[in-house]
């Protein structure tokens, strides 16, 4: 209940304070840059196993491997608009609303597309352990490393330990250390996001 009420509020004045102007400026540079909807909806897993749509900024050309091929280094999927967009994980901020709506946390393990769920859950024991807690815009495996393209196994098992470590350690002081150090991750390089 306190998680809730965290994420409840935190949503509510960033989707009241920072949306009204934020939202509309990268939705006129999406349109300007390509065409298609400037909201990508996409299956995933949240607590429970439950599917849902998770909303991102629209930062690829309309293409059938959406959901199944990862963005890679110079992928020509990904638009000029959408490079900057996955640099500075803005194209996340429509997920304030799926913490509205109860889909997801501001803090947790970060959802991945249900198809590729599958292919991870083959090779670790115990994956879908991280779905025990609602998945988060931002969480702990993101802030240490690992974000972005998975290459080996070292890095799916990385994450999923960290994940795993997060459903069991939970705390309102950890998800509110996140938030800080997410806040300062914002704000230096960091190359894994294309």
């Amino acid at each position: 209940m306190v998680k809730r009420g965290f994420d409840m509020i935190f949503s509510l004045l960033f989707i009241a304070f920072i949306m009204p102007w934020l939202f509309p400026l990268i939705a006129i540079l999406i349109r300007l840059d390509s065409k298609g909807p400037i909201i990508y909806r996409q299956l995933r897993h949240g607590r429970g196993n439950k599917t849902f749509r998770c909303y991102k900024f629209r930062t690829m050309i309309k293409n059938l491997e959406s959901d199944t091929k990862q963005a890679s280094r110079n992928d020509k999927r990904v638009t000029r608009v959408g490079k900057f967009l996955r640099k500075s994980s803005l194209d996340e901020i429509p997920q304030f609303f799926n913490v509205l709506l109860g889909n997801m946390s501001v803090i947790g393990p970060r959802p991945h597309a249900v198809p590729m769920n599958y292919m991870f859950s083959t090779d670790i024991n115990n994956y879908m352990f991280r779905h025990a807690v609602k998945p988060g815009i931002s969480g702990l495996a993101q802030i240490r490393g690992f974000r972005g393209e998975i290459l080996s196994f070292y890095d799916i098992y990385g994450r999923i330990k960290l994940d795993h470590f997060y459903v069991k350690n939970w705390s309102l002081a950890l998800d509110f250390k996140i938030l800080f150090w997410t806040a300062g991750a914002i704000f230096s390089k960091n190359g894994a996001g294309y």
